[in-house]
Parts: structure tokens; sequence; C-alpha cells
């Protein structure tokens, strides 16, 4: 007879396309989470002396793993999350970039020699800072990015010589597993990276407010990133917290180029992207000729079953996730403003959908929508259209569109945001580049070398040497 009080709580995991069973993962408790915090902070004291050959060799053998079995990633991104197949294997690519920049990076950990002697009696002071390690690192991951957004975190983690405890989203647990299990056979010490898997709500508080945790590094919504900040106590924290992104069409723009990239950028991963292009401002010359080409390529985006090579864009992530964007766009039509396409659900599947005549003060003008929905506006007065584009308690990144490379500098320094992408919609980003935001999108910098920065600290060395002739 089966040992019942011994059985393992699991959490399963479902396809959001049509709840078919994909696996189940270990629902860890209060308990157990403290243990994995006990075996992070010892095997900290292994991992802080691993010399950076070790780390680089860790990386670079998990990243050539997963370029050999990249197609068996891409599919479990797919199968248990909202991409497409075709892009689940453009995530995993990116994967693979991020764990060979984080090698290269390790190399890199360097500090540099102080001038004691720019201070009068420090003549004979000699001295150096180099950074370390800061310890335990708690990352946790979103669902959207399954796999290259746990690689933005662990790798750095591991480069910096800290252990890291990964908390991935319990929708999308089992590709973050897939990875970790990669790291299992590489001659990384064992306890140095753990994978937690469980409910938000019942390990959270504990992964987050431990005092023996250095970092808390959090990709995910605002509520939650306001929680963590309340929670933490005196440690590291990084937060990613979405945004609601503008682009701004001039009336000289590439139309073409603008609506390439404005329409990619909006309905990518059916627009569940910290990055995804929420509002456009539009020069009034243009408006008439981009909203019409916009909405055609809109409505020409087939949905479907992910796995499909024709497949453009798949489900949201949940029901619940996608009658919300039903809602706010509800809430949009009852305040007088526009539907040009879509707006129809269907289950999880939700159409491209573009909207305009939006007040500024309708939920869907200033929150994160995340789902295929993007405003249209046209303007007169570029001034204020930028004033509209700042208009809003987000700021990650912003597109501009122009051929005026006086107008690009002078637009870019006016939006108040982390990035500005010229002829390029906010959804640009490459693995090595700074990346974050300001206002209510978060704190600090991702970015390998920059996260790298975030997870060591800068000791001092200084030497009083004995005067001499």
């Amino acid at each position: 007879m089966p040992d019942v009080l011994n059985k393992k709580s699991m959490i399963t995991v479902l396809d959001p396309q049509d709840g078919t069973y994909i696996g189940e993962v270990e629902n860890y408790n209060v308990v157990e989470t403290l243990q994995v915090i006990d075996t992070a902070v010892n095997a900290f004291e292994t991992s802080k002396k691993l010399p950076a050959w070790l780390r680089m060799s860790v990386l670079n053998q998990v990243a050539n793993d997963l370029f050999e079995q990249k197609e068996m990633f891409a599919q479990m991104i797919a199968q248990e999350g909202i991409k497409t197949i075709k892009e689940a294997r453009k995530e995993t690519i990116r994967c693979v970039d991020t764990l060979r920049i984080s090698a290269e990076e390790a190399r890199h950990l360097n500090g540099e020699t102080i001038s004691f002697d720019q201070v009068a009696g420090s003549e004979n002071r000699f001295g150096y800072f180099k950074r370390l390690p800061l310890g335990v690192i708690v990352a946790i991951t979103p669902f959207n990015d399954p796999l290259n957004l746990v690689a933005h975190k662990i790798g750095p983690a591991i480069a910096a010589g800290n252990s890291v405890i990964l908390k991935p989203h319990s929708h999308t647990p089992l590709v973050a597993r897939m990875l970790v299990e990669l790291f299992a056979k590489t001659e990384l010490p064992k306890g140095v990276l753990q994978l937690i898997t469980g409910r938000g709500t019942v390990i959270g508080d504990v992964l987050v407010s431990d005092p023996r945790v250095r970092m808390v590094s959090f990709t995910g919504g605002r509520t939650v990133g306001h929680k963590i900040l309340k929670k933490a106590g005196l440690k590291k924290v990084s937060l990613e917290l979405g945004s609601n992104c503008p682009a701004i069409v001039l009336g000289d723009a590439d139309i073409n180029q603008a609506l390439d990239a404005t329409v990619s950028g909006a309905f990518w991963a059916g627009g569940q992207n910290c990055l995804h292009v929420q509002r456009i401002y539009i020069d009034e010359s243009i408006y008439e000729q981009f909203s019409k080409e916009f909405c055609q390529r809109a409505n020409g985006i087939r949905m479907g079953d992910k796995l499909k090579e024709t497949t453009d864009m798949g489900p949201m992530i949940n029901e619940q996730a996608a009658k919300k964007v039903e809602l706010l766009i509800a809430d949009a039509l009852n305040n007088n403003a526009t539907l040009l396409c879509g707006g129809k659900r269907e289950g999880t599947f939700f159409q491209p959908t573009v909207l305009t005549d939006v007040s500024e003060n309708c939920l869907i003008a200033k929150e994160e929508v995340f789902g295929p929905v993007t405003i249209l506006y046209a303007f007169s007065d570029l001034k204020n259209a930028i004033t509209m584009a700042n208009n809003v308690d987000f700021g990650l990144q912003a597109g501009v569109f122009t051929r005026d490379l006086n107008l690009a500098f002078e637009v870019a320094d006016a939006l108040d945001c982390g990035g500005v992408m010229i002829n390029d919609s906010s959804d640009y980003r490459i693995d090595g580049m700074p990346f974050g935001g300001v206002k209510g999108s978060g704190l600090g910098r991702e970015g390998v070398m920059n996260t790298i920065h975030e997870m060591s600290q800068a000791k001092t060395y200084c030497f009083n040497l004995t005067q001499s002739l």
C-alpha cells in the first residue's frame, strides 16, 4: 500500500490553448522552502570561491547543450505557454546567446586600482577594489518568456559567483526545469542552482523576506512587485514590472518600416509582453493610410494551434486574462472609443484588436493591457504627442519613426523611459543591452553585464605601506 502521508503535493501544468495535460511539478510548502534556502546559504560558501574559468565553462556547456536540444526546448515553450512554435524557437536561440554572454562577462568581472594619494597624507597608501558575489539570490520569472528570462537571471547570478534559487511561474515551470537539468550535468556544485516550484501566495513571502537572501530579482506584475518591495527588508531588489509602451510615427517616417515594426510589436506573443506596443501616436498627415494598413495587417494575423508552422498568434495564458482584456475594451467602448478591428474572444484566444478615439482617462489607456490590443491616436503637434506618450505611470521603452536625425534625438531625449528605439518599435531588445524602466516600470537594470553588476558588490582593499627612502 502506498505511503499516502509522504506523497508530494503537485502542480499540474496545462496547455492554455485547450487545457491539455502537459506535465506536473512539485508544489513546495513553507518548510521545504526554508530547506532550499538553507541549502543555498551553504552552497554559497562554495560558489563564491569558484574560479572564473569554471563558471565560464559551466555556462558555455549549458549554452552548447541547449543549442543541440533547441527544438525540444522550443516545443516545450510552445506547449506549456502562449507562444507559437516560431516564436518559441526565437526565444530558445536568444537564451543560448544570453548564456554565452553571461559566460563571457564572467571574464570581465574586474575591479580597478584607486589613487589614494589624491588626499594629502595618503601618499604611502595603495589599493584597489574588486567585485564579489552578493550571496543567495532569489530569481522569480514570468510566464511570457519562460526560458530566456530565466537565463537573464540565473546566467549572471552564476557568472558572478552567487548561489541562486529559481522560482518560475506556476503556469510555465517545465521548460525552466529542463534548463536547470542541463546545469545539473555540468561541474557546477550541487546546491548552487536550485529550482523551487509552488504557489507564490504560499512560498513567496518566505523567499523574499528571509534575511539570508541577499537579492530578489523579479519580473512580473506591478501589484506583486510592490508587495515584494515592502516585504524584502534590507537587501537588493530588482523589479521589472511591465509597461504601456508608446510609439510615435512622424510624418516623414518610412510607413512600411513603421508598420512592420509596430504590428509585430503589438501582437508578438499575443501582446503578453512587457514591451508590447500599446499606444501609437501618428502624424495626422499619414494617419488615414497608417491606420488602414495597420488594421489590414492585424486582420491578416492567423490565430490557432501554436505548434503549426502557419500560426502567427497563440492564446492568452488563461481565460481569466482574456476576460480582463475583454472588460478593458468594453470600458473604452462605453466611453466613446471606436473599434477598428478585432475585439472578440473565444475561450483563451483573443483577436488582434485596434482601437481609436480612446480617452486618456480609460483604464486601457493608462494601465498595461497585457493582451493583443493597440490604440491609435492622430496628432498635429509633436510636443503634445510626446506629452501624451509620457502621460502614464510606466516608462520601459518607446519607439520613434522618422528620417530626420535631429527630430529623432529631440523626441528620444524627451520620452521618459528606459530605452528609445529609433525606427524600431518598443519591442526591440538584444540581450546584451541595459534593460529596465522608470516610474512604475520598476527598479534596476537587466541585460547581462548590468545584471552581473547588480548581483555583485565592490570591496575595497587599502595598503598603508611603510615609508622608505
